[in-house]
């Protein structure tokens, strides 16, 4: 039997005479941490379906509601906003009673989101839409602390692996979501509203599904082993002087500046934070007003999820080539090719005409790409740069940065397209991205002053 079969459900960690020797035992480990893997494997092909279908449509129903693009892009933000937010409260709970407790939380928040979305379409609510969407960004907040999930009990020299295979599940369910605009139009038609919102129906169903799994099969919870794993390794007793599978759930939360302070004293996880955030920023800004740029050149519906899913596509498909990249290469690297691969993305969709074409496909799915490779680098470089006591808070605010920063973006894209246009749009995420190159190859005068930094991080380009 399987080491994950054996260890406690309630506590999800080994506990009594030997529970130290069981804790780290690699096997055990190893075993505990392909479970995790293939549990959210899953978790994210479903979540990906209903994330990527509803985030497709929320501007073209925001625009269907008020009869104009001007504020349309707030339905998307308000979604980015929202799992910007929403991840404090889900780390909070990760922290005290592990990953499973919080990733499950985010999916029934987020099947929420997706029922009021739906009933915002019945009242034609601008308002309702938006606090749907905001509801409905705990998915992507739940999708994206997966991919920390994964990383928890991962060995260092296959963190950068394991991450993003995760991300890279994403895949499946990110390119079918945008292509189910018009098989479940019926649906919305059925009760008498726009045949666009007919696709958050499938989401409700997803959301659930995903949630059900992750309370079924994300045993034992990879945080609290490794805690316990770490602990034991070292043979010293939790601050409040209990096991810490037994302690997660009484430990006061932390507040958010702790964080911050983390952050501050440790260079290389500032980098990988901003690697996130600025790349995410770029991706947003020009992806949400896409659709748009679109539809008014008389594009289809079908034209639009097509474009989307291949966007999506290289968000994700080639997420287990960046992290092999970063295990090889180092983070640093591999943040920088991120870089180069946006600013060309930008260029193109800057180019592009009003509706479909080549120039826009391409440009897209280089966005995808390039946010691929800053989120997987940027993502390893901060899990390996704090230990495993600090990362459930870092984590969570680095999701808070990225999140926050990609709102900002999404929400001045609409009034840049109306005021400047598309093209506009794309030149100043462009230089967004540059702005991240730059930072990438400043020199690093904090490698030798942060030495507990260092000794986690094996995948910066400096072991």
């Amino acid at each position: 039997m399987d080491a994950h079969e054996t260890a406690p459900a309630p506590a999800d960690v080994p506990s009594g005479p030997g529970a130290a020797q069981v804790a780290v035992a690699p096997e055990g480990r190893r075993s505990a941490q392909r479970r995790t893997v293939s549990t959210l494997v899953v978790s994210q092909v479903l979540g990906g379906v209903g994330t990527s279908g509803g985030i497709a449509v929320g501007s073209l129903l925001a625009e269907s509601i008020l009869g104009s693009s001007g504020l349309a892009g707030l339905a998307n933000t308000f979604q980015i906003l929202g799992s910007a937010l929403l991840v404090i409260p889900m780390v909070r709970l990760m922290a005290r009673r592990g990953r499973r407790a919080g990733l499950t939380a985010g999916y029934a928040v987020a099947v929420l989101g997706a029922s009021l979305a739906v009933l915002s379409a019945v009242v034609r609510s601008f308002e309702l839409l938006l606090l749907a969407t905001f509801l409905f960004g705990a998915a992507t907040a739940t999708g994206n602390q997966a991919r920390y999930a994964a990383a928890d009990l991962a060995e260092p020299a296959h963190r950068g692996r394991d991450l993003s295979t995760v991300v890279w599940a994403t895949t499946v369910g990110a390119v079918l979501g945008p292509n189910l605009l018009t098989p479940s139009a019926p649906l919305a038609r059925a009760v008498g509203i726009e045949p666009v919102a007919g696709v958050w129906f499938v989401s409700v169903l997803v959301f659930a599904l995903a949630g059900i799994w992750l309370t079924v099969r994300l045993r034992p919870d990879p945080l609290l082993l490794s805690r316990a794993t770490e602990q034991a390794a070292s043979r010293l007793p939790s601050d409040d002087g209990v096991h810490p599978g037994v302690a997660a759930s009484t430990r006061p939360a932390d507040p958010p500046t702790a964080a911050w302070r983390i952050l501050r004293q440790n260079r290389a996880a500032a980098l990988g934070v901003a690697t996130v955030a600025l790349g995410h920023t770029v991706m947003v800004s020009v992806m949400v007003m896409t659709p748009l740029h679109i539809r008014h050149g008389g594009a289809t519906l079908d034209l639009v999820g097509i474009v989307i899913s291949v966007h999506v596509l290289g968000m994700y498909a080639f997420s287990p080539l960046m992290g092999r990249l970063v295990d090889a290469r180092g983070s640093r690297v591999v943040a920088l090719i991120g870089s180069a691969i946006l600013l060309v993305g930008c260029a193109l969709a800057g180019i592009s005409p009003m509706g479909w074409s080549w120039a826009l496909t391409s440009g897209l799915f280089l966005l995808g790409l390039g946010w691929s490779a800053t989120l997987v680098s940027g993502s390893t470089l901060l899990t390996a740069s704090v230990p495993v006591a600090d990362r459930p808070r870092v984590q969570g605010f680095a999701d808070l940065v990225m999140g926050l920063c990609g709102a900002l973006g999404g929400g001045v894209s609409g009034v840049i397209v109306e005021q400047a246009g598309y093209s506009r749009l794309s030149v100043l995420g462009g230089a967004v991205a540059l702005t991240l190159a730059v930072i990438l190859l400043l020199p690093d005068d904090a490698r030798g002053s942060s030495r507990s930094a260092a000794s986690h991080d094996t995948t910066d380009g400096t072991s």
